[in-house]
């Protein structure tokens, strides 16, 4: 692992960049940096392979995998890797990210992938579970969870002040 948090964030096609950029914003905010790529389980299988066979090389600690329809991409990456891979299912079908969901989840044993709720919301997550996993590496991280923790309380107490009067 680099001498940095560093996180790899992959999607199936262009048009999930719209979901997947939720992940990069909250990477953001807690200062960890990321590469994003494009890549495909079915149209660009070699590349994805190198991907995860190279990722520790390259520096990567968690890599983030968003993919729509049949949602291959998250557990291709992780049969050929040993670090975390976390997915997150996009809805891209008439099937409303379901599909996407149970294809992420429903991995063989011994190639797990954290799989993470459809579209923004488990973008998002996927990003701070990525912080918390690489706060196991990175202590520094660890406050800046706390802090994240402790904004979304003040956060509900000053809606609920707002309400009270």
């Amino acid at each position: 692992m680099s001498e940095k948090p560093y996180v790899g964030i992959v999607m199936g096609s262009d048009s999930d960049l719209s979901i997947m950029s939720e992940a990069a914003q909250t990477l953001e905010k807690f200062g960890v940096e990321y590469r994003i790529d494009i890549l495909s389980a079915h149209r660009t299988p070699q590349k994805t392979a190198e991907y995860a066979q190279n990722a520790i090389d390259n520096g990567i600690g968690v890599i983030i995998a968003g993919a729509g329809g049949a949602a291959h991409l998250a557990g291709n990456l992780a049969a050929w890797t040993v670090l975390p891979v976390l997915g997150v299912p996009i809805a891209s079908s008439s099937l409303q990210g379901l599909d996407a969901l149970l294809a992420t989840v429903q991995m063989p044993a011994g190639v797990p992938v954290g799989t993470l709720a459809i579209g923004k919301a488990g973008a998002k997550n996927a990003a701070i579970l990525a912080v918390q996993i690489l706060s196991l590496h990175f202590p520094e991280l660890r406050l800046k969870l706390i802090n994240f923790k402790r904004e979304m309380e003040e956060e509900i107490e000053k809606k609920n002040a707002a309400l009270s009067k």
